[in-house]
C-alpha cells in the first residue's frame, strides 16, 4: 500500500515545482533590481556631494557638471544652480534596469559658496 502512495505523490511534487519555481525566479529578479536601484541611489549621493564640493569652491558650471557625471549613473541629469550664498546640485537618473518604469532616482546635495564662508552675519 505505501508503494501505491509514494507513486501518486510524484505526480505532485512536479506539480508544486512548477508553480513554485517561476515565483522563485521572479523574487530573484526583484531582488536584483532593488539592488540595481540602491546602486544607483548611492551613486547619485557621491555625484551630487561631489558636484557641491566643485560648486562651493566657484569651479564653472561646466567642470561642475562634468565631475557630477563622472561619479553619477550613466545618462543621468545634472543641474547645478546658485541660491543667494549656497549652491544647490541635483542628480536625477533612471534606474539601471527596467527603463519602461516611470521612475527615477533622485539626489541633491547643497553647500556654502566658499566666499561666504566665515564671514559674520
Amino acid at each position: 500500500m505505501r508503494r501505491r502512495e509514494r507513486a501518486g505523490d510524484q505526480g505532485f511534487v512536479t506539480a508544486e515545482s512548477a508553480m513554485v519555481l517561476p515565483v522563485l525566479v521572479m523574487f530573484a529578479m526583484a531582488l536584483v533590481w532593488g539592488l540595481l536601484v540602491v546602486a544607483a541611489q548611492i551613486q547619485c549621493v557621491d555625484a551630487a556631494r561631489t558636484g557641491a564640493r566643485a560648486a562651493a569652491r566657484q569651479d564653472p558650471a561646466e567642470a561642475v557638471v562634468r565631475v557630477a557625471r563622472a561619479t553619477a549613473p550613466r545618462d543621468a541629469q545634472v543641474t547645478v544652480a546658485r541660491e543667494g550664498d549656497r549652491v544647490r546640485v541635483v542628480v536625477v537618473a533612471k534606474p539601471p534596469a527596467l527603463h519602461g518604469l516611470p521612475f527615477e532616482v533622485r539626489e541633491e546635495a547643497v553647500a556654502w559658496a566658499e566666499e561666504t564662508v566665515g564671514e559674520g552675519g
